[in-house]
């Protein structure tokens, strides 16, 4: 079988094609950098971006997938804020154009989106059927392509799920720009800086580790039907906590640098995991205090091979 992963060179998109290679299935990488460090030899990579529909055609025509794993996206919360276009395109138009294709070949969709959908939640943990309403471009646009899904399910009856995903973090995960806090925690910890902290740190979120989000990926195009599914620990975490027991993986003694609070962050944030656990059958594997040493021990090595080829 066939199966598309958008953005499979990437931090999520690697592990996901990993998973879905060693349960037997064909895999065709789309993504802009063509094959990374994280290149996976069995799978077939194509270099194009998504918001070319001509180019998207062709991959379809060519490879006729029975399911896409759409996890190409613009990420970056404050890049949203200041590029909205640029967000709009990336995250709305190109996942219709990935739709046009679907309702065309009969194709599964299986969508990354993220709690950034809810917004500032009225209760917690935050439940699929909460209300969303996303105080962000980027949970914006998010949301309104799962909108789109959800029409082309009502209009064409294409077959759907959608993921919102917590905070991501693991190996290969990039540091650089606003990246994830765990790999920026992890990278300023490994030189002996000081992290920054927007906010006092007391505010919370739900670390959810990458393999446990690549294989909800794959439960998902294998069991998921029309649905919606939080993937998250259920686990409400403070950063400063967060922060403590990585510097205590490491031996440090950290001074963070407290900054203002960002716009479009919000002050605590954990998800509400049964129905993906009672649907799906998906459970969290990796603890934190494990996904964090091996997070951890991943940037370490990659630090030291930096200085050792310098």
């Amino acid at each position: 079988m066939n199966v598309l992963v958008t953005g499979g060179s990437g931090f999520i998109g690697s592990h996901t094609v990993d998973v879905l290679i060693a349960r037997g299935y064909n895999v065709i990488v789309v993504d802009k950098k063509g094959e990374t460090e994280f290149f996976n030899p069995e799978a077939t990579y194509l270099v194009g971006d998504i918001t070319d529909h001509i180019f998207i055609e062709r991959v379809f025509q060519t490879y006729c997938p029975r399911a896409v794993v759409h996890l190409a996206a613009q990420v970056d919360v404050q890049q949203s804020m200041k590029n909205p276009l640029n967000d709009i395109q990336a995250n709305v138009l190109g996942t219709v154009n990935i739709l046009k294709q679907c309702h065309q070949y009969n194709t599964k969709i299986i969508f990354a989106s993220s709690a950034a959908v809810y917004g500032i939640p009225k209760q917690l943990p935050i439940k699929e059927c909460d209300t969303t309403h996303p105080i962000s471009i980027y949970g914006l646009s998010k949301l309104t392509a799962e909108h789109y899904i959800q029409l082309f399910h009502d209009m064409y009856g294409v077959r759907f799920c959608i993921l919102r995903y917590a905070n991501v973090y693991g190996p290969r995960q990039d540091y650089t720009g606003e990246g994830g806090v765990v790999s920026i925690f992890a990278h300023m910890l490994i030189k002996g800086c000081s992290p920054i902290i927007y906010g006092d740190g007391e505010q919370t979120r739900d670390f959810v580790f990458v393999t446990d989000v690549a294989k909800a990926n794959v439960y998902a195009l294998e069991r998921g039907e029309n649905e919606i599914f939080n993937v998250c620990t259920n686990k409400e975490v403070k950063i400063n906590d967060l922060l403590n027991q990585m510097s205590d993986i490491l031996n440090r003694t950290v001074h963070p640098i407290y900054q203002p609070k960002r716009e479009g962050d919000i002050s605590r944030s954990v998800l509400d995991n049964t129905k993906i656990k009672q649907k799906l059958r998906w459970e969290e594997e990796v603890r934190l205090r494990e996904g964090l040493k091996e997070t951890v021990c991943y940037f370490s090595m990659k630090y030291q091979h930096k200085i050792l080829s310098m």
